[in-house]
């Protein structure tokens, strides 16, 4: 659970009744709010076991499967680290560029809920294992381990736990390790939350530390949420959205959240500082509980852990670790390869996409071919396209062959329609590039034959060949059309075009 003290978490003065400034009833009507947001993120570790035990992680298992008396909190039980989400977190914060604490402390959260056997949750309270940093343009204010809590699992009437209507609490998930970051409130509108948390989830699956799936838990996100007079700098009474498991669910909420603000504060109404939950069926918002301050949870050393020291052994492991990360990769596409803005970023935040097109441009190597931008358009576009979401390093087509067959277009052997013929097939049966365009007959229209079809284009068509002499340009496209059908594509669209014309105007 987040730390109520941190800076995202003070995203709003919980003082103070409106936003800072003068009261919402008195400003301009024109006067213009702005969000200010900050996030905190959970991410479940992809350890073999717990954080403080030995038993094995799972997902989906019967419940109460995956317990021991540690995780269960009975007495007389020690908890002990563990060194790879240790190890972890350390990467975790490396890649954030985060400053490494030379010793944190684990402390004991304390709070009832049903889903927490011990009473409290173990956690990092005010030395955390990593503090500041940034990832892009959002400043990181701290980074810090802890266990996860157990799960409520409720059944309706219809339902059924073991033969039974009910509810039961499922301790398999209790002591799940977890690193929690949160961010300084440096998000102005909500498709900057959802886009910087889609950066930061790419980022973490690059690094290896979690599956980041959102879908089964192991990333979620909470949202603070404020307003304010732009253009000031005081920060307005927040309210925080817990769990948003998607990013358009993030989006949705925070959005939401939002225009209630903004509707509260115009009717000079003041904003209650609570943790809301935001229905995506219904888009309703609805308070959970009014949140609670540091003091409440009663933060004690744990008596048990000794501080987390690393060594220079750990941090030199923890630093060795990191690859290649999308940020970086994508301003290497950018000022290396000179590939567009979008097109870096879209092929540096799918690894698997930017491995292909790397293995696309060593394989073009010196040869007269398409060169790299040329080969990122081919990947994230007719590539893409034909494979969907599959990973390309999983189907028939190789990147040697994708190579090929951009450089047969750039050469003008062959029409980018036959491209995407080829690739169709390539991607369906697997094969050479070259073999196939042979086999098919598929290599560009000469001269000589492009004429004859072009002439006959023209003759067929007059009432388009009239439309065009009177300046009706698109009326083109039913000649360039026909001829595209009698060369089965193989015509090159750009010189079609040219030689109609000069038929025309001839």
């Amino acid at each position: 659970m987040a730390d109520p003290s941190t800076t995202a978490d003070r995203a709003a003065d919980p003082a103070a009744g409106h936003l800072g400034g003068p009261a919402p009833g008195d400003e301009p009507a024109e006067r213009r709010l702005e969000p200010v947001i900050g996030l905190e993120i959970h991410v479940q570790l992809a350890t073999r076991t717990k954080m403080f035990c030995a038993c094995a992680l799972s997902f989906g298992e019967e419940p109460n499967t995956r317990t021991c008396p540690v995780c269960l909190g009975h007495p007389g039980t020690l908890p002990v680290p563990n060194a790879r989400a240790v190890h972890f977190g350390l990467m975790i914060g490396m890649a954030l560029e985060c400053e490494i604490a030379l010793r944190s402390i684990f402390h004991r959260k304390n709070y009832f809920y049903p889903d927490l056997p011990k009473g409290y949750q173990i956690s990092q309270y005010d030395t955390p294992l990593c503090a500041g940093g940034r990832l892009r343009d959002v400043r990181i204010h701290r980074v810090h381990l802890e266990e996860d809590a157990a799960k409520l699992v409720h059944e309706g009437a219809s339902g059924r736990i073991h033969g039974a209507a009910g509810s039961v609490v499922d301790f398999n998930r209790g002591g799940t390790p977890l690193v929690e970051i949160v961010t300084e409130p440096d998000l102005r509108s909500a498709a900057d939350a959802a886009d910087w948390l889609r950066l930061l989830r790419v980022t973490l699956r690059q690094l290896g530390v979690s599956d980041v799936n959102m879908d089964e838990g192991s990333l979620r996100c909470d949202a603070n949420v404020s307003l304010r007079p732009a253009g000031t700098s005081d920060l307005g009474v927040k309210t925080e959205l817990k769990n948003m498991n998607s990013f358009r669910f993030l989006e949705r909420g925070v959005d939401a959240e939002i225009a209630r603000q903004e509707e509260l504060l115009r009717a000079g109404r003041a904003v209650v500082q609570e943790t809301l939950h935001f229905d995506p069926t219904t888009g309703s918002l609805s308070p959970l509980r009014s949140k609670e301050e540091a003091h409440d949870y009663r933060y004690l050393p744990e008596p048990d852990l000794v501080p987390l020291a690393p060594t220079p052994a750990m941090l030199r492991a923890a630093r060795e670790a990191l690859p290649e990360l999308p940020a970086a990769r994508s301003e290497r596409f950018s000022t290396e390869l000179g590939l567009p803005v979008d097109t870096a970023r879209m092929l540096a935040f799918s690894a698997e996409l930017g491995d292909f097109f790397e293995a696309s441009v060593a394989a073009s190597g010196d040869r007269a071919g398409a060169d790299p931008r040329e080969l990122a358009n081919w990947v994230v576009g007719e590539l893409k396209s034909s494979l969907g979401d599959a990973d390309p390093t999983s189907s028939r087509v190789r990147p040697d062959a994708l190579a090929e067959l951009a450089g047969m277009v750039a050469r003008h052997e062959i029409s980018r329609a036959a491209g995407r013929q080829v690739l169709e097939i390539v991607a369906a049966e697997g094969g050479a590039p070259a073999a196939i365009v042979e086999a098919r007959g598929l290599a560009r229209a000469g001269e000589g034959e492009l004429a004859g079809v072009v002439g006959r284009a023209v003759a067929e068509n007059a009432d388009a060949v009239e439309k065009v002499r009177a300046g009706k340009t698109k009326a083109m496209g039913a000649i360039v059309g026909a001829v595209m059908r009698e060369t089965k594509g193989r015509a090159d669209g750009e010189e079609v075009r040219r030689m109609i014309e000069e038929r025309i105007r001839a």
